[in-house]
């Protein structure tokens, strides 16, 4: 077998308004980073669009939008950092038991507004992974079974990979743009 250097096959990170993702590190170092990469690049697929271009279900038959989408993630962070992980009681954001797809339907509300929740929401994200071990667990609420920061880690990077992968076709039908 012929050995390839990482830098050959690595990704070649374009927009450099991204800190890329370190090649090699700490798995903490690591999964911080390509979470912040992940939550930056849907604010990247977002970028210079208006309230009605956000909320635009632009892929039918499909009910999803980028507004959605930006509440759908502020209610992820929320669920699995504040409520799973640290135990917060705190009323959920964009969601209840009557209404569990409110996150996705309910686009009345200004973007503006629905921004500042969602940076209000990875910050305090953010500071809850800082004071912890990835070893530290929460309990996952629905079936009182444990839950590790590294695993909740592990799922919202995929959440939002999978998620951007939804902006990607959302923007393109919005106005053509690609690659963000």
């Amino acid at each position: 077998m012929v050995h390839i250097p990482a830098e050959n096959y690595a990704p070649k990170i374009t927009d450099d308004t991204r800190t890329p993702v370190p090649y090699v590190g700490e798995e903490r170092e690591l999964l911080v980073a390509l979470l912040d990469f992940q939550r930056h690049t849907f604010e990247l697929k977002c970028r210079g669009l208006e309230q009605a271009q956000m909320s635009l279900r632009s892929v039918p038959p499909s009910g999803l939008s980028l507004h959605g989408l930006l509440r759908h993630l502020a209610g992820a962070e929320q669920w699995w950092f504040s409520t799973q992980f640290s135990g917060s009681s705190e009323p959920l954001i964009n969601y209840s038991d009557d209404d569990p797809d409110q996150d996705f339907e309910r686009l009345d509300g200004d973007v503006g507004v629905a921004w500042e929740e969602w940076r209000r929401r990875t910050a305090r994200s953010r500071e809850i992974v800082a004071g912890a071990s990835l070893d530290d667990t929460g309990v996952i609420q629905r079936t009182n079974e444990p839950v590790s920061l590294r695993r909740i880690m592990l799922h919202m990077i995929a959440e939002y990979a999978r998620h951007n992968g939804h902006a990607d076709l959302l923007r393109e039908r919005i106005d053509g743009a690609t690659g963000l």
